[in-house]
């Protein structure tokens, strides 16, 4: 559930020029953030700039776009670890354990990969029966195999071993898919088909879709950045183009479970030109999933997570109509993806309910009028 932190929202984000001219800028700035309103009367000097070299900023440990995310076709691996262990690891900071990815490839060999894997979360740590996962690769190990160059994803597997749990992965899959249509500084994710096998009995407990995503440090450098390791940002401090297509993709899909500030499902990117972008990430609470177990903050005026209710920022406004345009233009590549070969895995009751609420996103900024309507009127000040 939602607290508040330094004023802002921590849960469990000449027409046609401008937004040719955003639609570059917004595929080299991601966004996402959320925040309380302001309460001072006095208004707040914005913080002194930090640069990306400041020991803060995060760079790599590996170079960015490794070979897994270079395509998006689902393949079949098989995780193998001590599985009663790895459940029993229930407390933060949980220790490495060993562990082995394993797949057959395009020869018919079948590759395996010596890797560690942690437990880590809060909320799905808690509740689920198989816990997240964070995976650690050595810095040979994986070489001239899928997984190489990767450092420490996550891994999204299981939570409950059941088709319902299973979809609500698959859903989530999609919306890293579709944030990455209308902004190239979003995660990469990669749908695997997971064998959960148990190094103690040799038996494979289930397999299930899960996906793994792209860690962020080499999501950040892809675009040049690096992942700024500190909270406290302002709407001063945010870039007004990356905020704006942040908070307009939390409003398409509706997510509020996002803190920026608090660097809650999100983070934020330090780029060369010194401006600084919101990425949001882990969407399982959105509205469009609608997961039976997503709600709302009780300081919120929504009641359920099917409500569209906009976060961003009043001092942004003039940034988001381009980025309207964006959407507008990407609509067709956005929808296409419940058609594609990972779409096709959705349960097809799933797709048409997934459709008809982005057609409703789309009705509320068919005007600059409706959008003000539906989500500016809302805008934290």
């Amino acid at each position: 559930m939602v607290t508040t932190l330094g004023g802002f929202m921590r849960s469990r984000g000449a027409f046609a020029v401008a937004a040719a001219a955003l639609l570059a800028a917004v595929l080299l700035v991601p966004t996402r953030a959320m925040a309380q309103q302001q309460k001072s009367k006095t208004p707040k000097t914005p913080k002194a700039a930090k640069t990306a070299d400041n020991d803060s900023a995060k760079a790599p440990k590996k170079a960015p776009n490794p070979r897994l995310f270079r395509s998006e076709t689902p393949f079949d691996v098989t995780l193998t670890l001590n599985i009663k262990q790895i459940k029993r690891d229930k407390q933060q900071n949980a220790p490495w354990r060993t562990a082995t990815l394993s797949y057959t490839d395009a020869a018919g060999k079948k590759v395996s990969v010596p890797i560690r894997a942690k437990t880590r979360g809060v909320w799905r740590l808690k509740h689920c029966d198989f816990p997240p996962l964070r995976l650690k690769f050595g810095d040979k190990s994986a070489d001239g195999t899928e997984f190489a160059n990767l450092d420490e994803p996550k891994l999204v597997g299981y939570c409950r071993n059941t088709p319902q749990y299973e979809q609500y992965n698959l859903q989530e899959a999609q919306l890293y898919r579709v944030y990455r249509q209308v902004t190239d500084l979003s995660h990469k994710v990669r749908v695997l088909r997971i064998s959960y096998a148990d190094s103690a009995s040799g038996q494979v407990e289930t397999t299930r879709y899960g996906f793994i995503i792209e860690d962020p440090a080499q999501m950040a450098a892809r675009v040049g950045g690096k992942i700024l390791d500190r909270k406290g940002a302002t709407a001063d401090d945010l870039d007004p183009t990356a905020t704006a297509m942040a908070y307009t993709y939390l409003y398409f899909m509706a997510n509020t479970d996002v803190s920026f500030n608090g660097l809650h499902n999100g983070e934020i990117v330090s780029l060369p030109n010194g401006q600084y972008a919101p990425v949001a990430y882990d969407f399982d609470f959105a509205g469009i999933i609608n997961a039976h177990y997503a709600g709302t903050d009780p300081s919120l005026p929504i009641r359920n997570v099917r409500t569209r209710l906009f976060r961003g920022y009043c001092a942004h406004e003039a940034a988001y109509p381009p980025i309207y345009e964006i959407f507008k233009e990407k609509r067709p590549a956005i929808e296409a993806l419940y058609a594609d070969t990972i779409g096709k895995l959705i349960a097809q009751g799933t797709v048409k309910n997934s459709l008809d609420y982005i057609n409703d996103f789309y009705k509320d900024i068919r005007t600059p009028e409706a959008a003000k309507k539906a989500l500016m009127n809302d805008c934290l000040k």
